[in-house]
């Protein structure tokens, strides 16, 4: 199953939750997790070269 992976500053994406993912997917340690509303940017993940991905 793909995952729907998003980089940091994009904007448009759906309001929900999002947490941060490796940059393949995979789960990093102590991953932080967003919440945005409509018309927000994803924030800066906490590494360079992770993404986001919508869980809710």
């Amino acid at each position: 199953m793909s995952k729907d992976l998003h980089k940091p500053g994009e904007d448009n994406q759906r309001p929900g939750e999002y947490i941060e993912r490796g940059p393949r997917g995979g789960a990093v340690s102590k991953p932080r997790q967003v919440t945005i509303d409509r018309g927000d940017r994803l924030p800066p993940t906490q590494e360079e070269g992770r993404k986001w991905e919508r869980i809710g």
